[in-house]
């Protein structure tokens, strides 16, 4: 395992080499700070422009890279709204769309009030919206959904600069789990609803979503979405409070040429069609599930097992992006990025939300929340069962899993055990790769 996500300090990015030149174009218009926790918000954004493509996840089941969703977390002041600027740039095709047919809807509403009451009004004109305002109703967003599928299932897009904003877009906050799941599993809406003008479809739900909060309101929104797969879908990057600096951040120029290279990017995005497999990608997921799976086993963690697993998908619909804005062609600096990807997700949920997540506490502190421990490095590289059991104890697990999580340890070749001096040991195989 390349990263650590027990620790403080979020895991760092690797360098952006060939094949992830479109992060490095938009991050050009970021300031320095944002860099890190930027990058995972911009897939739902790039996302949502492809249309009409599958992908082949390791199981064999196809995905559309649409139902991206991510939510930047970081606190007041932080320079959290440079993303709706970048938001902005990047889907500057939608705006200009949406303003073409937001004109059509202001001339329809003119003539209907021309029109005398008794007689048939003219009906409503066939639009759609790509991005759609943040303060969207449930009912327009289900609407959209339709008009969306009806040309062909394209995804609209939505950014919300806060949390709080998902309720009335979701229909209310009992709604939001209800919506979210069905946005990620590309799932439809759930059932036909009756209107002025009659009972609308029940259309398949393509959006993606990026969201913006502050540590304490990022908490309270998600406190009781823990443990129902809500959660685990929403894809978080957080971003800890840094040091107190005497300089006002730059932001991005957003030039010609800037904009110029994006088009090209986002022409890439706009033809992609068909269905692909990318072998590379499904190699390197099945590689990190893996690596998942050791996680949990060395902390005896089943809430992080299951967490890792949409964290993977949310990793490979990323990897499934940049594919297509490299032309097609998978590189290693793109399987860097992607791995570094799944493992900022799962540390920045355990940074947020570690606490929550053991004891349902709502509070939180200065001190970033830290995610399991691997118990096996707190452990001397020779030791018996009791030490396991008091280092159990100590970080709040019963001691009736020590002789389970022995088990576990020695069918995966962590460590072996000695009949004659009744003592475990790390593995060779164990050591050498931590070191």
């Amino acid at each position: 395992m390349k990263y650590d996500i027990s620790k403080a300090t979020a895991p760092a990015m690797p360098n952006l080499g060939k094949g992830t030149e479109c992060i490095k174009l938009l991050l050009s218009q970021a300031s320095k700070s944002m860099h890190d926790p930027f990058v995972p918000m911009f897939f739902p954004i790039l996302g949502a422009h492809i249309s009409g493509s599958e992908f082949q996840y390791p199981d064999n089941s196809w995905k559309e890279p649409t139902g991206m969703m991510a939510n930047l977390v970081a606190h007041s002041g932080d320079n959290k709204g440079q993303l709706s600027t970048l938001a902005n740039a990047i889907c500057r095709d939608f705006r200009q769309h949406d303003e073409a047919e937001e004109k059509k809807l202001l001339e329809w509403q003119k003539q209907k009030q021309t029109e005398p009451d008794n007689k048939k009004k003219t009906a409503r004109p066939d639009v759609f919206f790509r991005f759609p305002p943040s303060n969207t109703t449930n009912a327009a967003f289900i609407q959209n959904a339709m008009a969306l599928e009806a040309q062909g299932g394209l995804t609209q897009y939505f950014n919300l600069p806060e949390v709080e904003m998902a309720d009335r877009l979701c229909g209310g906050h009992k709604q939001v789990s209800v919506l979210l799941r069905n946005v990620y599993d590309r799932d439809r809406a759930g059932a036909l609803r009756a209107t002025a003008d009659g009972v609308t479809g029940n259309p398949t739900i393509r959006a993606c979503f990026t969201i913006s909060s502050n540590p304490d309101s990022t908490r309270k929104f998600y406190k009781y979405e823990l443990t129902n797969g809500t959660f685990g879908r929403m894809v978080f990057s957080y971003k800890p409070r840094g040091n107190r600096e005497g300089r006002i951040p730059r932001l991005g120029k957003y030039s010609d040429e800037f904009y110029q290279k994006l088009d090209e990017y986002l022409a890439r995005l706009a033809i992609c069609k068909g269905r692909y497999i990318i072998r590379p990608l499904n190699k390197l997921i099945d590689k990190l599930a893996e690596d998942m799976a050791t996680m949990a086993d060395l902390a005896d963690d089943d809430l992080l097992f299951e967490i890792s697993h949409r964290s993977l998908v949310s990793g490979w619909k990323a990897g499934c992006v940049l594919w297509v804005l490299n032309n097609q062609v998978w590189t290693k600096s793109m399987g860097e990025l992607v791995e570094w990807l799944v493992y900022h997700d799962m540390w920045s949920k355990m940074a947020v939300f570690a606490d929550m997540l053991k004891d349902g506490d709502t509070s939180i502190s200065e001190v970033v929340k830290t995610g399991p421990k691997n118990m096996l490095d707190n452990l001397q590289d020779t030791f018996n069962e009791q030490q396991l059991e008091a280092l159990r104890v100590s970080v709040g697990k019963t001691q009736d899993g020590t002789k389970r999580q022995l088990r576990v340890w020695m069918s995966r070749g962590f460590v072996e055990y000695s009949c004659q001096t009744g003592l475990y040991s790390k593995t060779e195989l164990y050591l050498k790769g931590k070191s």
